[in-house]
């Protein structure tokens, strides 16, 4: 008979403890769910921070606003993920497991194909760095799309003519010195 006592769930999930293989089992089945997860989410990151890129290159700032809650949403789904890596390698810690990355967890646990979930970190680890280099392409974008906005400005502001970088009030020579300078 069940009881639905919160009480008395708990004490029976405390009395039911799996034995070590099962809990690895458990713990196997999770990461090989997390790295599937963790694949499809990256995934949609690349394709966000692609389609960024290109909003970018068209200076499309409506479309950058449209694209923003669909990579909040992205960047919610890391964030979960990352949680949940973090209760994995902790939950190995309490079994007796040392592993303080992924691919140290899986080099532990029993794998019917071992080589299979390597394949899948190696594979999360490649997308990762690739995921770097989009950001990074997408930041330098970003930061010479501000030195122009910059630029722009400085030459509003002083109305195209130079201003003295050393010296107070000395005339800046507007003429090249090769052709217009009497020798």
């Amino acid at each position: 008979m069940k009881s639905d006592n919160p009480q008395t769930v708990a004490d029976q999930a405390l009395h039911h403890q799996p034995s070590a293989s099962a809990s690895a089992h458990g713990l196997e089945d999770d990461v090989a769910d997390l790295l599937v997860n963790l694949t499809r989410v990256q995934e949609d990151l690349l394709e966000v921070l692609r389609e960024k890129r290109e909003l970018m290159i068209q200076c499309d700032s409506d479309g950058m606003r449209a694209l923003q809650p669909r990579e909040e949403t992205v960047n919610g789904q890391l964030q979960q993920l990352y949680e949940q890596r973090g209760d994995l390698l902790q939950r190995a810690t309490q079994q007796g497991i040392r592993a303080d990355t992924l691919r140290k967890l899986a080099s532990h646990l029993p794998h019917p194909d071992e080589k299979e979930l390597e394949d899948q970190i190696q594979d999360v680890s490649d997308r990762m760095r690739l995921l770097q280099h989009e950001s990074l392409t997408n930041w330098v974008l970003a930061q010479r799309s501000l030195l122009h906005v910059s630029q722009l400005l400085e030459i509003v502001a002083t109305g195209g003519r130079l201003q003295p970088t050393y010296g107070k009030g000395q005339p800046v020579a507007t003429s090249g010195a090769l052709v217009d300078r009497v020798g």
